[in-house]
């Protein structure tokens, strides 16, 4: 019988698919665990490389079942270290004791590692036989997993291969294809790399694919010089965005509301001369209509300096009985945001009539939020139109692009305070800043406790904060206009890239039998 191996690629070598099953699952684990150091606060992207050509390698001609230990240990290893910190939240906020938050933990770990698995036992049959499984295969279903982890029970974003290359040459593919297709940049030039190591005889789809990858790497740092929108440099905004570091233990006790007020207002004082005031998530410990009397002083002030003040509020529709996590704009800026991607167990409670009331961490203050409708204006101040996101919302490539159409500067509020000294804040802060590189497009990052920050349309940090620390972050932004072409495609293209090569590797398997 006639094989792709054969035909195509030539002959292989004895690799690490040859490994037995406990020391190729350890293997995987490694593997995986290296993944988050090419993210905040490491960056070390080459690793990342390393460990993606590893599981290349050892995906290659497995069953089913191998498939699945494999891919799974590799996602066990991807999640157990990159989100650690949501033990923190458990246990130090939810106030679960320190084995239930790690069983939490480890059960959110495991189901995210079998998702991240799927998409490789699915198509496991397309990884091998041939330097075409490696380089095609490989590449196309980690990248469909992203895609999949988008969106899947409403996603989760989270340790996206391509946040890691912020500060290499990939970076500037991002406003073209997306942190997506940055990572399968990425992953493809793991996989070539693998395919050196692994195969004896070198192929012309081997030497295509490495010009291929030289190419990608040089265009990409050529691309970092290309401006995408065009920016208003004669219409600076001033802005000062007040952080108070109010701790998370007293963030909802009725007797600190007016504390935490009194803070806001005296870390504003001196900065009322700027255009732009922006206090973060969920800054004023209130619902809205309970906080009429302060909110109305605060658009006095804010209307006597022309001010634009823009905070972050739990606004409480009582005709609907429903709650948002909103963004509500005072004195010179207008307009309320409801924040549409809600956190799970954070915001909303999944499988409410089962799981609230069974622990403390499933009945937190701000665990009944609902979602606000897709379709909002945003926030004006002036003749500039913001984009807002809340919190979790930034870590959605697709939601920010089509939310900066026809605006001009990008805002996201958060309080990261859940997450104490973790790592989940400083990742939080370079998906932020992708977001920056993928619309060309100033971005405010105000948060509770740290990293606040003003992020350059290059994803450059142009001023930030240090962390569990009141403070006030000013600087200036200027608007931007006109749409990057990530803003305008998204990541259909990429994610039709996988889908076509799939198909390819499909058409050939059939051809030649294998």
């Amino acid at each position: 019988m006639v094989t792709t191996e054969t035909i195509i690629t030539g002959q292989v070598s004895t690799g690490l698919n040859r490994l037995g099953w406990y020391n190729a699952a350890s293997l995987a684990l490694l593997a995986g665990g290296l993944q988050p150091l090419a993210l905040a606060p490491f960056n070390l992207w080459p690793l990342a490389i390393l460990g993606l050509a590893v599981f290349a390698l050892l995906m290659f001609k497995v069953s089913a079942r191998r498939a699945m230990l494999v891919a799974g240990c590799f996602g066990a290893g991807l999640y157990g270290v990159g989100i650690s910190w949501i033990y923190v939240a458990i246990h130090e906020f939810g106030n679960a004791s320190a084995l239930l938050a790690a069983s939490l933990t480890a059960l959110f770990v495991l189901f995210m590692a079998l998702v991240f698995a799927l998409p490789f036992v699915v198509c496991r049959s397309l990884l091998g036989h041939g330097r075409l499984g490696v380089l095609l295969g490989f590449p196309a279903c980690y990248l469909l997993g992203e895609w999949l982890r988008s969106w899947l029970l409403t996603g989760f974003p989270w340790l996206y291969v391509g946040y890691g290359h912020l500060e290499s040459p990939l970076a500037g593919w991002a406003p073209l294809l997306g942190v997506l297709g940055v990572g399968y940049i990425a992953v493809f030039s793991a996989a070539t790399l693998a395919s050196w190591a692994f195969f004896v005889r070198p192929s012309g789809n081997l030497w295509m694919a490495s010009v291929s990858v030289v190419a990608f790497w040089l265009v990409g740092w050529a691309l970092a010089d290309v401006h995408w929108t065009r920016i208003n440099h004669d219409h600076p905004v001033s802005v000062a965005m007040v952080q108070p570091n109010v701790p998370q233990e007293v963030k909802w006790d009725p007797a600190q509301a007016e504390p935490t007020l009194d803070r806001l207002m005296a870390l504003s004082e001196p900065h009322w001369n700027a255009d732009w005031l922006i206090w973060p998530e969920a800054a004023v410990p209130l619902t809205y209509h309970n906080a009429l009397d302060f909110l109305n002083e605060l658009t006095r002030q804010a209307s006597r300096s022309q001010t634009g003040v823009i905070t972050g509020i739990i606004y409480d529709d009582h005709a609907q009985r429903k709650f948002y996590n909103s963004l509500a704009g005072f004195g010179d800026a207008l307009g309320i945001y409801h924040k549409r991607r809600l956190v799970p167990f954070g915001e909303y409670v999944p499988l409410e009539d089962w799981l609230r009331g069974t622990i403390e961490f499933f009945d937190l203050p701000t665990s009944y939020i609902h979602p606000g409708p897709d379709e909002q204006s945003g926030l004006q101040v002036g003749d500039v139109s913001i984009a807002p996101t809340i919190c979790y919302e930034v870590v959605y490539p697709s939601l920010v692009a089509n939310s900066a159409h026809h605006r001009n500067v990008l805002l996201t509020v958060s309080n990261d305070a859940w997450f104490a000294d973790s790592i989940g804040p400083l990742q939080h802060l370079q998906m932020a800043r992708m977001r920056a590189l993928e619309t060309g497009r100033y971005l405010l990052r105000s948060t509770n406790n740290g990293v606040s920050a003003i992020i350059g349309p290059k994803g450059q940090v142009l001023g930030r904060t240090e962390q569990f620390v009141s403070a006030t972050l000013t600087g200036r932004v200027y608007p931007a206009y006109g749409d990057t072409p990530f803003m305008r495609w998204g990541s259909l293209p990429v994610v039709a890239l996988g889908f076509a090569l799939l198909l390819g590797l499909l058409a050939a398997r059939r051809k030649y039998q294998y």
